[in-house]
C-alpha cells in the first residue's frame, strides 16, 4: 500500500475512475445484449430505436475514456451491419 500522501490520493483517484469505467462499460454491455435479444426476437422497429440509444452509450464511453474512437466506430458499424442483415434476411423469407 502507498505511504506518501500523493500516492494515497492517486490511489483514491484511480479507484474512482475504475468504478466509473466499470459502470459505463457494464451499461454498454447490457445495452448490447438487449439489442441482440431484440434482434433475435425479430423486433426490428425496437432494434432501430435501440441502436440510437446504444450509439449514445458508445459516445459516452468514448468521452469518459472507456473506449477509443476506433473501437466506438467499430461497435456502431457492426451493430448497423447486423441490423441491416437481419432486416434483409427477414424480408427474403
Amino acid at each position: 500500500m502507498a505511504n506518501h500522501p500523493s500516492a494515497l490520493k492517486a490511489h483514491r483517484q484511480s479507484m474512482k475512475r475504475r468504478s466509473r469505467n466499470r459502470s459505463n462499460r457494464s451499461a454498454l454491455r447490457t445495452a448490447l445484449k438487449t439489442f441482440a435479444e431484440t434482434l433475435d426476437a425479430g423486433k426490428f422497429e425496437e432494434a432501430k430505436t435501440a441502436i440510437s440509444e446504444i450509439a449514445s452509450k458508445v459516445d459516452v464511453a468514448v468521452r469518459k475514456g472507456v473506449l477509443s474512437k476506433n473501437a466506438a466506430a467499430r461497435y456502431k458499424s457492426r451493430l448497423s451491419k447486423h441490423l441491416n442483415s437481419a432486416i434483409a434476411q427477414s424480408s427474403t423469407k
